[in-house]
């Protein structure tokens, strides 16, 4: 047993990954993961804390002291059952949520040092348990003989789809595109999030019996009404926020000016990268100058994209400085790493095109920073007489995503505020709609994995409650 002074005296372990100049040229995984010796020394960093604060920085309420104990002890199968009480898709989060911000945040070790990597150690152990044992599932409870109809299947709904399954009701997912995952499928590119991750955590969800409909578009091919009324109790509606923002700004709509989400789409989901052995293609890169416009985590993964599809000069152009930056730091480490180029304190006035409408300059104007806005960050203030011109050859807009206005057009019942986002009891994730619930980004706009995952866990929890007692 080592005590607290001898436990704060460990330093935090490094997570091995490939080199910067081996990864620009390849989508495999940045993150190797952890050795069990690395996840052993991390596990014991934690001093096991009375009250342990990490919780509480977690949406889902991972048992996060319990389960990396039992890493301490070597007991990773145990371990991942721990977990998989409140995350039954630790190997996605473990990836992809930002830690930095939440759980660890609120580490206790972190008051003195660096925290304890809450993430790293729940990635560990998701994929040990995936490739020594398989993915195991939980007992469910007796069936109920409700039906619960899910909206979308990304983090928010695959979130609540395993908790109401666990509970005993019959639960389907309706997905619009033809694979199942959402944003984690279409949005995150294979090397931060490899696609078969995706896939084996919705395999387990299938072995416990939720039902997966893809190409289905609620709002055209069903109505949130109609599901109602061919036998389903309650609907659970969580579409993401997939419509892209645009600049507005003249010519945008120049060949070679992208939204992310087409961008990564095409490459994500359609595999453009292997065109022509996949139908889709996209820009091709190779050799040239392109610029991603905004500063979160979609603008590193759009263009440390383009960079390995080839491109010779790969921009990130953000308004403000790089202490405003949203991106979470390690993203932004990377893609340094990778020879990304910023171009900070430049805002974006023009796009300019060849006679026969290619994109081939974008002007801009510097920008200095003013008093703080809304969001906290200081306003950047265009700098008069500053306009310049930077030469590129395709631009991907990542600014930011909006609601999908078909539920709206065809569910007239439900309450959306002035963004197209649908309001809810904050608790119960409750809408205005008789037996319609909503949460994930079409109701915060664009947030975290983890957050929606929150939100369908909160839903589940009330749904569950409205079958049972119709309150």
């Amino acid at each position: 047993m080592l005590t607290n002074k001898e436990r704060m005296k460990i330093a935090r372990q490094d997570m091995p990954m490939q080199e910067g100049h081996i990864r620009v040229h390849n989508f495999n995984e940045v993150n190797l993961g952890f050795t069990e010796e690395l996840a052993k020394m991390e596990a014991l960093r934690c001093l096991q804390c009375p009250k342990p604060t990490c919780i509480e920085g977690c949406p889902v309420g991972i048992k996060i002291d319990q389960f990396i104990a039992l890493v301490a002890e070597g007991k990773y199968l145990e371990a991942a059952a721990k977990i998989k009480e409140d995350n039954l898709l630790p190997a996605i989060c473990g990836r992809v949520c930002p830690q930095e911000e939440q759980c660890e945040v609120k580490c206790v070790v972190g008051k003195k040092g660096e925290p304890v990597a809450i993430g790293r150690l729940e990635r560990f152990v998701a994929d040990y348990e995936r490739e020594h044992v398989g993915i195991r599932t939980p007992e469910l409870k007796p069936k109920t003989n409700k039906k619960v109809a899910i909206v979308g299947s990304g983090p928010a709904g695959l979130s609540c789809a395993g908790d109401l399954i666990q509970m005993g009701h019959d639960v389907t997912v309706f997905e619009a595109l033809h694979n199942l995952g959402g944003v984690l499928i279409y949005g995150i590119p294979e090397f931060r999030l490899p696609k078969e991750i995706v896939k084996a955590e919705i395999e387990s969800l299938k072995k416990l019996g939720v039902d997966f409909q893809v190409n289905s578009i609620i709002g055209l091919t069903d109505t949130v009404d109609e599901l109602l009324k061919n036998g389903y109790d309650a609907v659970f509606i969580a579409v993401g926020a997939g419509l892209p923002y645009f600049l507005n700004i003249p010519g945008e709509n120049l060949n070679g000016v992208y939204s992310s989400n087409e961008f990564l789409t095409r490459v994500n989901l359609m595999k453009a990268y292997k065109f022509p052995d996949f139908d889709t293609p996209v820009f091709n890169c190779k050799d040239k100058r392109i610029a991603v416009f905004g500063g979160g985590n979609t603008a590193m993964d759009a263009v440390r994209t383009s960079k390995r599809l080839g491109a010779k000069n790969a921009y990130i152009i953000y308004r403000r400085s790089d202490a405003e930056m949203p991106a979470r730091k390690e993203e932004i480490h990377h893609a340094k790493e990778e020879g990304i180029e910023f171009i900070y304190l430049s805002n974006p006035l023009e796009f300019i095109g060849t006679e026969d409408g290619w994109l081939k300059a974008v002007k801009l104007q510097k920008m200095e920073l003013g008093e703080p806005d809304a969001s906290g960050r200081r306003r950047p203030v265009p700098i008069q007489g500053s306009e310049y011109e930077l030469e590129i050859d395709m631009a991907v807009i990542a600014i930011g995503n909006g609601s999908n206005p078909i539920i709206q057009k065809t569910t007239p019942e439900l309450q959306f505020n002035k963004w197209g986002n649908i309001l809810v009891d904050n608790e119960t994730m409750k809408t205005s709609k008789e037996g319609v619930f909503a949460g994930g980004d079409i109701v915060t706009g664009g947030a975290t994995v983890i957050l929606a995952m929150g939100a369908g866990r909160k839903a589940a929890a009330a749904i569950n409650s409205y079958l049972m007692t119709k309150n």
